[in-house]
């Protein structure tokens, strides 16, 4: 499954999912003990799943034959390859991609009726090269974690497009940006024709130069459909097809799911649709000790419907873009989400690495251009917990929340820190957001905590910004009980933490949202320094298990998050 809805009627495409050859190449393979051997790997999938490769690190091959039916281009998409990925089409290198957690595609023109080899070669190794995949609090698992898919491209098709809603005086305004490609030789002239929420539209000629990608600008002016809101998340499919030269059948097309609604700041708070609204929910790792990183659609669901026990509204995508059938179920469940590039914990020197700054950038952009569309994405945010406290780490800051805002200015962007009253950054962002965890790394109370940081945020830039606690809990170990000590790590401490943090931030209103740290229980890099200290080599923060088994915090939670119904 690639998508929750059907995205072509034109344009014939078909998943790559299923059993691919897989083998780590050579040193990799001394390493795991398995020579030269072919094994089979599930696509999409994680290839610690498979009892061989349960710890394996660095690289491997995975290899398939394709059945082309007709001469053409084709396109190959991979929704996340984890985390380096070189592709090649029958021996030629077609695409390299670093980020395990956004989407790239490949356009091979020319390509033959019969059958073709495919082979992604795969790395998920640390070093010099992989400025954001380091030792972290999470797991950098690897393989072809997300759907794979081809689809057959003639000369002239859809890229992608964006939609950006606006409120109107009857209704509602859409502004729609169609991305046209033509991979042809020469140049040629385009029409679009579409439909949206009963509203058909038209343009007229466009010419693409050969080689060029072209946004084509569709206004319409006043379109008559129902607000996206929690309460009633109301999607819209947005066609477009694509025609050359006056021809009366379509070449292409290209359908998204939307929705009509506004992400505002003002006088401290977040509105929706003009309506101020407070973020109650969890962080959220892609991680389950069945699958790893690689989630089927049942698990996704499995997790929202915990969550929505729970009584949570948002959801935030710690600590990197998510996969996008989890935003589809989003959508169309009302849960508001905080989206994030893919940084976390990095110092400045980390910051430093040659390879930091175009990473980043390139991260930024997919992100944003694959999931521009999504109406529950109400917050883009950046590099959490890095160097902002210092004059480097402001200017690197400043650039990529730029690039985001420029990107997409229909959105409020923030940021996660840690650094209290030492941070540099917060008058870049449209909303302040701190990581505190009082009664774990320290004795402090929430809620005096709490009103320091707000009076920490109005001294540095924050001023009148909405504010977020973005990050606070505790371990608590599944099954470790102790209610008469109610030792640290134990479940009923745990649920002592979730209780005294939110008990602190439902009374103060200058709170506009609160995620805590963490849904699930994951399991992070096993390292020297303060990985060391994670027994199971798992985070266990969770109000959940990796199984999903609810600890005591669960109901605690459910108590707060529920309280208004």
């Amino acid at each position: 499954m690639l998508r929750l809805f059907n995205t072509h009627k034109v344009r014939k495409f078909e998943s790559l999912e299923g059993e691919w050859s897989f083998r780590p190449v050579p040193d990799g393979a001394q390493a795991a003990g398995v020579g030269g051997r072919e094994f089979k790997m599930p696509v999409p999938g994680c290839w610690e799943s498979h009892p061989r490769f349960a710890s394996y690190q660095g690289k491997a091959v995975y290899r398939r034959e394709v059945e082309i039916e007709r001469d053409t281009a084709v396109r190959l998409c991979f929704q996340g390859v984890s985390h380096t990925a070189d592709v090649y089409f029958d021996g030629r290198h077609v695409a390299h991609h670093y980020n395990a957690y956004t989407p790239f595609s490949a356009v091979v023109s020319g390509v033959t009726a019969g059958t073709h080899e495919l082979v992604v070669e795969v790395d998920n190794g640390f070093g010099e090269a992989s400025a954001l995949h380091v030792p972290n609090d999470y797991y950098t698992y690897g393989g072809l974690i997300r759907p794979v898919s081809l689809e057959y491209v003639n000369e002239l098709f859809i890229e992608r497009i964006a939609f950006t809603p606006s409120m109107a005086k009857d209704g509602w305004q859409a502004d729609i940006a169609v991305y046209v490609r033509n991979i042809g030789a020469s140049a040629k002239n385009v029409q679009l024709a579409g439909d949206l929420a009963g509203v058909r539209f038209r343009t007229g000629d466009e010419r693409i130069e050969a080689g060029q990608t072209k946004a084509v600008s569709v206004r319409l002016p006043s379109v008559d459909a129902a607000a996206w809101s929690p309460a009633d998340p109301r999607l819209y499919l947005l066609g477009v097809r694509l025609f050359a030269d006056g021809g009366a059948e379509p070449v292409d097309d290209l359908i998204e799911r939307v929705g009509f609604r506004t992400v505002t700041t003002r006088g401290g708070r977040i509105q929706l649709n003009g309506e101020d609204i407070e973020l109650k929910g969890f962080n959220r790792h892609e991680d389950h000790p069945l699958v790893g990183a690689s989630f089927p659609y049942q698990l996704m669901v499995h997790d929202l419907e915990l969550m929505a026990e729970a009584g949570a509204n948002a959801v935030r995508t710690s600590h990197y873009p998510n996969d996008e059938r989890f935003l589809d179920l989003c959508d169309e469940r009302g849960l508001l989400v905080w989206e994030e590039n893919h940084a976390r914990g990095l110092s400045l020197a980390q910051m430093q690495n040659p390879n930091f700054e175009r990473q980043c950038e390139d991260c930024n952009r997919e992100m944003v251009e694959s999931h521009f569309n999504h109406p529950s994405i109400v917050i883009w945010a950046i590099l959490n917990e890095c160097a902002s406290d210092t004059p480097e780490g402001r200017v690197m800051y400043k650039k990529q929340l730029e690039q985001i805002r420029e990107l997409d200015g229909s959105r409020p962007l923030t940021f996660a820190s840690h650094h209290r009253d030492r941070e540099l950054c917060f008058d870049l962002a449209d909303i302040v957001s701190f990581n505190l965890y009082p009664l774990w790394y320290g004795d402090e109370d929430p809620g005096e905590l709490c009103d320091l940081a707000r009076g920490w945020a109005d001294e540095l830039g924050g001023l009148g910004k909405p504010m977020i606690m973005s990050e606070f809990g505790g371990d608590g170990h599944y099954g470790l009980r102790d209610p008469i000590v109610r030792m640290k790590g134990s479940e009923e401490r745990h649920a002592d933490i979730i209780e005294s943090n939110l008990d602190a931030y439902t009374k103060r209103p200058f709170i506009s949202g609160m995620f805590i740290w963490q849904f699930c229980d994951c399991r992070v890099s096993e390292g020297n320094g303060w990985l060391l200290s994670r027994a199971g080599t798992q985070n266990s923060k969770g109000i959940v298990d990796r199984y999903r088994r609810p600890k005591l915090a669960f109901d605690v939670v459910k108590k707060h998050f529920r309280r208004d119904g």
